[in-house]
C-alpha cells in the first residue's frame, strides 16, 4: 500500500459509515489499481487497525431453495434484498447483514451482532431481525446457505470525508459442492457515497475502466450455475470470472495484536439504522 495517512475505525464510521449510499463497481488489473492508488495518496486516508490495512472478510449468502434473492436481483425487482453473514477473518468478529435496494436505487445496509459459529445458519433472532426490516411476507420462506465468499478488503476514505472506496483481492467464492470461482489476478474495486460520482470514480474514468454490472453473490452464482439467467451480468461473467479449486478456509484466528481496536466493532455492529419495510 502506497503511503496514505491512516484513519482509525471510529473516525471512518463518524464520517463515512454509509449505511445509505450510491454503489459502482470495476473490475481492474493490478496495474489500473497501483495508478489509482498513486493518484489518490495526496488526498485519501487508509482504514488501519492494530497496524494492519488489509483486512480478511467471509460472508455466507442466504436465499431460499427457488433462489428467490438471486431472481429478484436478475430482474432487476425494484425493491429486493440480499440476506448474509459477514466474518472478520482476523478478529472472528460476526455480525448477520440485510441489505435492502430502496425505491431510489440507494442500497441500506441493517446490522445485527452475531455469534461466529451460527454464520451458516439463521438463528430465531436472525429470522426476526429479517421478518422486522422485509416484513412478514417471507417469514415462511426457507432461508439457505448457498454460496460463502472470502477476500481481503483494504478501505479508503477520500478527501471530502463523504465519500470511500474499498478494494478486494483475492476473492473466492464456493457453492454448498464446493464448487468455485474467482475473478484470477483482478481486483473489484467499489466506490461508495451518498452524492453522485467520487474522486476515485473520475480517476478510473480517465484510466478507460467503466462501471461493470456485478455482485458477489449474484454473478458467483450464476458462474457456477450457468443455467441461471445471467444476462445481467453477462460482461463480468464472460471477462472476469473463472472456475477455480476452492482452497479450504483455515479456522485458526490471527489477532496479531489487533484484539482491543477490532472489539471497537462491537457497538458499531449492534446499531441499526431505522427498519425499511418492504410494501
Amino acid at each position: 500500500m502506497l503511503d496514505f495517512d491512516p484513519i482509525d475505525l471510529t473516525e471512518l464510521e463518524l464520517y463515512a459509515s454509509l449505511l445509505t449510499r450510491t454503489d459502482r463497481k470495476y473490475i481492474v488489473s493490478t496495474a489500473v489499481l497501483d495508478e489509482l492508488l498513486r493518484a489518490l495518496s495526496g488526498s485519501a486516508r487508509v482504514l488501519e487497525i492494530g497496524g494492519s490495512r488489509k483486512f480478511r472478510y467471509e460472508s455466507v449468502y442466504f436465499d431460499t431453495p427457488e433462489l428467490l434473492t438471486y431472481f429478484d436481483a436478475a430482474r432487476s425487482r425494484p425493491r429486493r434484498f440480499k440476506v448474509r453473514t459477514r466474518t472478520y477473518r482476523d478478529s472472528g468478529l460476526c455480525s448477520l447483514e440485510v441489505k435492502v435496494r430502496d425505491h431510489r436505487g440507494n442500497t441500506v445496509k441493517h446490522r445485527l451482532a452475531y455469534k461466529k459459529s451460527d454464520r451458516h445458519t439463521l438463528t430465531d433472532e436472525a429470522r426476526a431481525f429479517l421478518h422486522d426490516i422485509i416484513g412478514p411476507q417471507y417469514d415462511e420462506s426457507d432461508f439457505r446457505q448457498t454460496l460463502v465468499t472470502r477476500y481481503t478488503r483494504t478501505t479508503l476514505v477520500l478527501g471530502d470525508k463523504a465519500s470511500r472506496v474499498t478494494i478486494d483481492s483475492d476473492l473466492q467464492c464456493h457453492d454448498e459442492t464446493y464448487e468455485g470461482v474467482s475473478i484470477k489476478d483482478n481486483v473489484l474495486i467499489e466506490t461508495k457515497s451518498i452524492h453522485g460520482p467520487t474522486q476515485a470514480d473520475r480517476l478510473l474514468w480517465s484510466a478507460h475502466s467503466r462501471p461493470v454490472r456485478v455482485s458477489k453473490y449474484s454473478t458467483s452464482l450464476a458462474a457456477l450455475r450457468p443455467e441461471l439467467p445471467s444476462n445481467k451480468w453477462n460482461v463480468a461473467l464472460q471477462n472476469y470470472f473463472e472456475r477455480v479449486e476452492v482452497e479450504l478456509l483455515n479456522e485458526t484466528i490471527d489477532l496479531r495484536g489487533q484484539r482491543q481496536a477490532l472489539r471497537q466493532l462491537v457497538p458499531k455492529l449492534v446499531q441499526r439504522v431505522p427498519f425499511t419495510k418492504l410494501l
